[in-house]
């Protein structure tokens, strides 16, 4: 439960209980439990969505479609602290940098955001912001649950395969401490949210894997490994890709 604990309140905002002391290893441990903080996310998101899409239309108070996708990426935001979201920048940063492999990690360890980092967010928020608004309402929803699962399951991936770049660092604990059947158990646990909701959530999972392993190689091809600040690029690119297979 402590290890549980330990990942939401380091990936969300969400506080249940007050830590002193982050271990190492109560890192490594969190992550089988990704996937399921995932889905709280996920959970937390559809209520924002139906009080914003149906309970104000019944008190009157209707939000245009482009007004409701800026509320539903803001409360993303909001729940997690932006963590994800300074990954991808710094990511971006990086390996669009054109230098050195050294030179790539030292950018990404900078904690100031430079031209690519911003550009590409940019991107990144217009795009998201465009495949909420153009899903159809039936079947938006179950994109928004699967959105924050899915990117956190495409982490563990990312954590658990992948080797890590530095030899320091948060995201060094994740990768060293995981445990050998870290990526079973969050697997088994995204497979027991997923497969329920049906065919295309499956092809969804299906094409966040691929795109997972596929940007990890072409990653680790650049540095030599995967970064803390990678693995938040793959969970914002991941959820952008689960948003377009619930477009059709």
């Amino acid at each position: 439960m402590n290890n549980f604990i330990t990942g939401l309140q380091f990936l969300t905002r969400i506080q249940i209980a007050k830590q002193s002391e982050w271990s190492p290893e109560s890192f490594g441990r969190s992550v089988k439990y990704f996937p399921l903080i995932g889905a709280i996310l996920g959970i937390i998101l559809v209520l924002v969505y139906h009080v914003l899409a149906e309970f104000l239309p019944y008190i009157g108070m209707y939000l245009p479609p482009h007004i409701l996708a800026i509320f539903l990426i803001i409360s993303n935001v909001l729940l997690t602290g932006g963590l994800t979201c300074d990954g991808f920048m710094d990511t971006m940063d990086g390996i669009f940098s054109g230098r050195s492999k050294d030179r790539m990690l030292e950018i990404m360890k900078d904690s100031r955001i430079g031209a690519n980092g911003v550009m590409s967010f940019v991107l990144l928020a217009i795009l998201k912001w465009s495949l909420i608004m153009d899903i159809p309402p039936q079947g938006l929803p179950t994109a928004l649950f699967m959105m924050p699962l899915v990117g956190r399951f495409a982490m563990v991936i990312g954590i658990t395969v992948f080797p890590y770049a530095r030899p320091d660092g948060i995201g060094k604990a994740f990768a060293q401490y995981a445990g050998k059947y870290t990526l079973c158990i969050a697997t088994v646990l995204t497979l027991l949210f997923i497969i329920p909701l049906g065919k295309q959530a499956i092809v969804s999972l299906f094409a966040v894997i691929v795109v997972t392993l596929l940007f990890s190689n072409y990653v680790k091809k650049l540095i030599g490994g995967l970064t803390g600040d990678i693995y938040g690029a793959i969970t914002e690119i991941t959820e952008i890709v689960l948003l377009l297979v619930f477009l059709y």
